[in-house]
């Protein structure tokens, strides 16, 4: 299906929603994002996995030790070579070894499908990918829209969009999950340009808040 045009998807969402005038204004179109190429899309789940819950020093520091010890980009196969004790010295957590290395049976037996996952819709592969131990409807959102680049993504338990949500639209409490799901129905299908354009107004208040 042809993508519509980023300048569209702009108006789009400065039509449906007037506290997001400035910030498309100041940020222009949002990014178009093409599918990650088939064999790429392993390796992407993984790295999401290894930099959970790390600062992103010790998440970078960690997964150059995997990469220098699997091979670039990971693979299923080569996370199983490796093993559990190479993992280990590397730094990446039990839990995380454990999530790592369902990733990668799921994808030895072709219980998971990255040909096939692209071909799916939203709520299916959120489904097939939150069935692997460690990933949840957070990891698989951004699966969605940054390595299948899906244009209806609505990621409501980021913190980034929860926080640029409510700075753009005056402050005050965090809003909600509940909340922003419904908020956000406005924006279909074009949710995951709102959402970026959330990120790009907590990134504004944040740097303006900085002191000079």
């Amino acid at each position: 299906m042809p993508r519509t045009p980023r300048d569209e998807v702009a108006a789009h969402v400065r039509r449906k929603d007037r506290a997001f005038a400035r910030i498309v204004a100041e940020s222009g179109p949002p990014p178009g994002r093409r599918p990650a190429r088939v064999d790429a899309r392993f390796a992407t789940l993984a790295e999401s996995i290894l930099h959970q819950q790390l600062a992103m020093a010790a998440a970078r520091a960690i997964y150059g030790r995997v990469l220098a010890l699997v091979g670039d980009p990971i693979t299923a196969a080569g996370l199983r070579r490796a093993g559990d004790d190479a993992l280990a010295a590397c730094g990446v957590s039990g839990p995380k070894r454990r999530s790592l290395f369902d990733l990668a049976d799921k994808t030895l037996d072709g219980t998971l499908d990255f040909a096939a996952i692209g071909r799916m819709r939203d709520d299916d592969v959120e489904e097939v990918l939150t069935a692997v131990r460690g990933i949840g409807p957070w990891t698989a959102h951004m699966f969605l829209m940054f390595t299948l680049g899906r244009e209806d993504v609505w990621p409501v338990g980021d913190y980034g969009v929860r926080a640029g949500w409510t700075y753009l639209h005056g402050g005050g409490e965090l809003i909600a999950p509940r909340d922003l799901e419904a908020a956000g129905e406005r924006f279909r299908p074009h949710r995951s340009a709102a959402a970026w354009y959330c990120w790009r107004a907590i990134e504004g208040a944040r740097s303006t808040a900085q002191p000079t």
